[in-house]
């Protein structure tokens, strides 16, 4: 269930296909792509290639890539501009849109019971274990992230016409929980310790670099009927 910064790692061979198709010779044959894949320092310097974000922008047709690489893509280039360099933390956001792209992905499942609101979560954690509450703050951290990254305008919205919690609120929640599961046996197990340390110091920066990102090269379907579904009251 804990999410992982896993893009770089598994690419399908509609990706492959792809990044030939942009790269052309540079990129060899599909063996020797593949290869040069499994090497870090060569996958990044491909994976860095501004031609693969023009692909991905200008492609007129249905993209028949996987959502990871998609949003890899995506939000390492748009990370770089916000001077948010470190791969790992483009590779974490990357997999937390992939993941939260699919509605069942945003719901917090604690023992079988679903708690979709953030007062739920944060009851939850008064009587969860050791596991279940670094699963929980996980969650939280990612979902006020998810949400007020990519919509804001629908958050500020809701604050000012309804009363309900405003961008500062779901920044102060995540840094907050993001800090707490960075301290976690857990973190460091999953190699996430690190990651969780920079999106609490960086909440801020994150969720203006997705603001930027959601407004130019995003779409993610209808709007109103998406967000409906996804943006809960906190309180």
């Amino acid at each position: 269930m804990v999410i992982r910064p896993n893009c770089r790692v598994q690419f399908t061979a509609e990706d492959i296909d792809f990044i030939l198709s942009v790269l052309g010779p540079k990129a060899g044959s599909a063996d020797t792509l593949v290869q040069l894949l499994s090497d870090e320092e060569s996958r990044d310097l491909i994976l860095d290639d501004e031609s693969l974000l023009r692909a991905v922008l200008e492609h007129r047709n249905c993209l028949r890539i996987s959502s990871h690489f998609y949003f890899y893509i995506l939000v390492r280039h748009s990370f770089r501009r916000s001077d948010l360099k470190e791969r790992p933390l483009a590779d974490y956001v990357a997999s937390v849109l992939a993941e939260f792209s699919q509605l069942e992905r945003t719901r917090c499942t604690v023992k079988g019971e679903v708690k979709d609101y953030f007062f739920e979560m944060l009851a939850a954690l008064q009587t969860a274990d050791d596991t279940t509450g670094f699963y929980i703050r996980a969650h939280i951290g990612n979902q006020s992230l998810f949400m007020s990254g990519v919509f804001p305008d629908r958050i500020r919205f809701r604050s000012e016409r309804k009363g309900f919690p405003d961008l500062t609120y779901y920044e102060g929640l995540g840094s907050a929980n993001y800090r707490v599961a960075s301290d976690h046996r857990l973190a460091r197990k999953y190699d996430l310790d690190g990651i969780f340390g920079m999106l609490s110091e960086r909440f801020h920066d994150t969720r203006l670099a997705l603001n930027d990102l959601r407004e130019r090269l995003v779409t993610l379907g209808e709007p109103d009927i998406q967000v409906e579904k996804l943006i809960k009251p906190a309180l």
